[in-house]
């Protein structure tokens, strides 16, 4: 029997899936950051009242420039996203407090 000649058909597909690497894991904290619909002010969502992480909100969708949407859809989205990113990792009074400031953004952009 002939000897087993490996080929390097193994290395080269391992350099081919190492050039087609994934985005960064932490894409959520880049978006909050430096996010195209809003200019968050920092700690916007650790205020310790509903009503002032609404009026955050609310104050930098309204200054943005950059988003594609209206005010209330980009305050709405960016806390939602938030809420969504943090998962099961939110404390149970964080998540009622933001859920509470969707509650408040309606209210001030009068949509209750």
């Amino acid at each position: 029997m002939a000897p087993v000649r490996k080929t390097t058909h193994s290395r080269k597909t391992a350099a081919r899936r190492s050039s087609q690497r994934a985005p960064p894991k932490r894409w959520s904290q880049r978006v909050t950051k430096q996010s195209d619909a809003l200019d968050l002010k920092q700690g916007v969502f650790k205020l310790t009242s509903a009503k002032k992480i609404a009026a955050s909100l609310k104050r930098s969708a309204e200054h943005s420039s950059r988003r594609k949407a209206g005010a209330y859809r980009s305050a709405l989205s960016m806390l939602t996203f938030y809420i969504n990113r943090a998962g099961k990792t939110l404390p149970k009074t964080e998540r009622t407090r933001l859920e509470r400031a969707k509650m408040e953004l309606k209210r001030a952009f009068g949509r209750e």
